[in-house]
């Protein structure tokens, strides 16, 4: 972007800093996603991730892959594990090592297609556009499993 010299170019912004904040979780095998939109990442709201993630698969071993921050890490999601015992398994990553993760390839194809120089006058427009994304993508998962890098994706029809 350009200006003139000593004439300051006015974006307009939404005002105030309105935050929420996505969680989510890919099926490794399927190509399925599961996304929360809440107003905070805490404790809490991961272990409504891990409670959707069970409710979505009732049987079988889940095995999910986390980054080791400390907000993975409590006694809600201690309880779950306790209430879940050997079906619900968390995998920790090293400390900063997001390219291990499949999902940040997906939410970095989220940004690229979503929210990449765009701007949404109501946060509630870019939270329907976020569940416009990942539900679109759920009806199409070889184009996940092919984001993520998944070797099931050869496997598919």
């Amino acid at each position: 972007m350009w200006s003139p010299k000593n004439q300051q170019v006015m974006i307009p912004t939404p005002g105030t800093a309105l935050r929420q904040y996505g969680l989510g979780a890919v099926n490794y095998v399927t190509g399925e996603t599961v996304v929360l939109v809440r107003l905070h990442k805490r404790r809490t709201e991961v272990a409504e991730l891990l409670q959707a993630l069970l409710e979505k698969h009732p049987a079988g071993q889940i095995f999910v892959v986390l980054d080791n921050v400390n907000t993975h890490m409590d006694g809600k999601i201690e309880q779950i594990l306790r209430a879940n015992h050997g079906r619900l398994i968390l995998l920790y990553l090293p400390t900063y090592s997001p390219w291990l993760n499949p999902i940040e390839m997906l939410w970095r194809h989220y940004r690229r297609e979503v929210t990449h120089c765009e701007f949404f006058t109501t946060l509630s427009d870019l939270i329907q556009a976020t569940l416009d994304f990942f539900e679109r993508y759920n009806r199409y998962p070889q184009k996940t499993l092919s984001i993520i890098g998944s070797s099931y994706f050869a496997l598919l029809p």
